[in-house]
């Protein structure tokens, strides 16, 4: 039987209504639109959408959603000049129109886990902090988080129970997760019920998924973990190739 095409993806449209340096490398892009008051309630911490740029998207996880006042906020890194979002995001002023699909996603924190470990870099900030958001105030959370600089280092919603960690790459010398996946690997964390996010540059995914799975024993249900993006590839290399990816670190560390 021949397989059916899926239906288009709705595209949906909305406007910028305003933005906020977060940090030196950190633009929010607030958006917003009749749409968005139709769209929801967004109900996961690692929602996303896909922001058309001509005939080339991009992937964003939604920081924050106002059903109400039909807005959306979207964090981007800036590396300059290179590549379509950041620049488009750092020149973004109030009335430009952005057209996307979505939103997707798949995760949330479950609220009766004894510890949640969070674990990302600049890729996998806005998720990491909408579930810091969205989490009862008695959770024991371990977060985990590389950025450039100490100058990256962003306000997180924290309480008594919440320990973050913040790695900065530039005062190790290291590469894009190294001195996080070191950091996790080498951390003593609170016995109980795990739960696990670990999102982020993908050469980090590999020995981290090892960690949690074959040495710490967590179970499957209980992680989730994938490569955003992966060094010297853009979203469109990684996204073509990411399933030979997988399929090869799964087949190595499940054997």
């Amino acid at each position: 039987m021949k397989p059916q095409n899926r239906p288009p993806r709705p595209v949906h449209t909305a406007t910028v209504r305003r933005t906020e340096q977060l940090t030196p490398a950190m633009v929010r892009v607030v958006v917003g639109s009749d749409a968005l008051k139709d769209l929801g309630p967004f109900e996961l911490t690692d929602h996303y959408i896909k922001i058309k740029f001509g005939d080339v998207t991009r992937t964003y996880t939604v920081r924050w959603h106002d059903r109400a006042a039909g807005e959306m906020a979207l964090d981007f890194v800036i590396h300059g000049d290179e590549g379509l979002a950041g620049p488009w995001a750092a020149r973004a002023t109030a009335g430009d129109e952005i057209a996307f699909m979505g939103p997707g996603g798949g995760w949330a924190p479950r609220p009766d886990a004894d510890v949640h470990l969070l674990v990302g870099d600049e890729s996998a900030l806005p998720a990491i902090a909408a579930a810091l958001d969205a989490l009862p105030a008695d959770a024991r959370v371990e977060v985990f988080l590389e950025v450039a600089t100490a100058a990256e280092r962003q306000p997180l919603r924290e309480t008594s129970n919440t320990t973050v960690h913040w790695i900065h790459r530039d005062e190790h010398g290291m590469g894009y997760g190294e001195a996080l996946t070191y950091a996790v690997e080498t951390a003593t964390l609170p016995e109980g019920d795990l739960e696990a996010f670990v999102h982020g540059n993908a050469d980090m995914i590999k020995p981290l998924r090892h960690h949690l799975f074959n040495v710490m024993g967590v179970p499957r249900e209980h992680v989730s973990i994938s490569g955003y993006w992966r060094t010297g590839m853009n979203e469109d290399g990684w996204q073509s190739s990411k399933r030979e990816f997988v399929a090869q670190m799964e087949a190595e560390q499940d054997a």
